[in-house]
């Protein structure tokens, strides 16, 4: 088994995605022990933490840093343990029947009663019959634990339905093993994570209408979890997984350091240390009066880089920049409605 043999501190670039721009992600030597435990233990790693600090991120930099195709899904309020497995495409089943009574009728005169085909048997001689043509197994996705437990037999099920596999920007090898992300798992309710069990525990389970089941092979999967603790997990999941809390640090002279370290690895020489500095000095006093206040989400990494962001891409100086700062940085940490209370009601240029 490959391990995560990476430098502390090390830099892993990424490729964009969709609307995303190319990103990075910075290792600390806490993620590196907790990614090889996981992988030591064939236990899923549960990361904790507030949004924004770069959960998601380290699923998709260590699947780099380990070689592996990556594999992601995100959790909402009505996703269901099974849409992690497959997903049965029953509109396109019932299109499909409708779609060959059509063609049954426009190419047979005889009366309904008599034109209707007899299931078992075959419209034609050395044709599937109608059972087999609508069987259950030509309208199943696989997903993403179906892909990271057998990934060739993903592909196979697949192309059978027409769909792509997922992309790997990232350059991941389906050879090398996968890495799943289940991103955000405590938006749903508790029989997901405990629907999940089964097939995590034992490494495999049966997609409907197939008598095969579907198995991990040699090279397990390292599955990633993610929670922004908006909901507690059940016990019996949180102890089969290991944890990984990530935190910002508390005290303001090490949040700025971690912070500006953070926009220099971002950005490089693209951007001045004053402009990462005052962008520091902006949000660090802002999260303090959201944490006094209980207001939620706290101002933090992920707002930190978008205000960076913002004005390195407004503006090419340096002295342009810092004077934007300023302008934008209510837009980017002031989201809880209370905190407008400090916030003029007009311009007043």
């Amino acid at each position: 088994m490959k391990f995560l043999e990476i430098a502390a501190d090390a830099i892993v670039e990424l490729a964009a995605t969709g609307d995303m721009p190319e990103a990075v992600h910075q290792f600390e030597p806490r993620q590196i022990r907790a990614i090889n435990a996981a992988l030591a233990a064939r236990r899923p790693l549960l990361v904790r933490g507030e949004p924004g600090i770069g959960k998601s991120q380290l699923a998709r930099a260590a699947a780099k840093g380990l070689g592996r195709a990556f594999v992601a899904y995100t959790v909402d309020a009505r996703t269901e343990s099974r849409d992690l497995l497959w997903h049965f495409d029953a509109v396109a089943r019932l299109a499909e029947a409708q779609l060959m009574g059509a063609m049954w009728r426009a190419s047979d005169p005889a009366p309904p009663s008599q034109a209707t085909p007899q299931a078992g048997k075959n419209d034609k001689a050395g044709q599937p019959s109608v059972r087999d043509q609508l069987a259950i197994s030509h309208f199943l996705h696989p997903r993403v634990l179906w892909w990271a437990f057998d990934w060739n037999d993903a592909l196979a099920q697949a192309n059978r339905v027409d769909i792509s596999a997922p992309p790997q920007p990232d350059g991941g090898d389906p050879a090398n093993g996968c890495l799943v992300l289940i991103d955000e798992i405590d938006k749903a309710e508790a029989d997901v994570p405990n629907g999940l069990l089964e097939a995590l525990g034992a490494g495999c389970f049966n997609p409907q209408g197939r008598t095969e089941p579907v198995k991990a092979k040699d090279i397990a999967p390292l599955v990633i979890i993610t929670t922004n603790e908006e909901r507690a997990l059940p016990d019996a999941f949180v102890r089969r997984c290991l944890v990984l809390h990530l935190r910002l640090p508390s005290d303001p002279k090490r949040l700025a350091e971690r912070l500006i370290a953070r926009g220099r690895a971002h950005f490089g020489d693209g951007v001045s240390a004053k402009v990462l500095q005052c962008a520091a000095d902006l949000l660090i006093p802002d999260r303090e009066t959201a944490r006094e206040n209980h207001w939620l989400p706290l101002p933090g990494q992920a707002e930190y880089l978008d205000l960076v962001r913002a004005v390195i891409t407004r503006e090419r100086t340096a002295k342009a920049q810092e004077t934007l700062l300023d302008a934008v940085a209510e837009f980017v940490l002031k989201k809880h409605p209370d905190a407008f209370q400090q916030v003029p009601e007009q311009d007043t240029d």
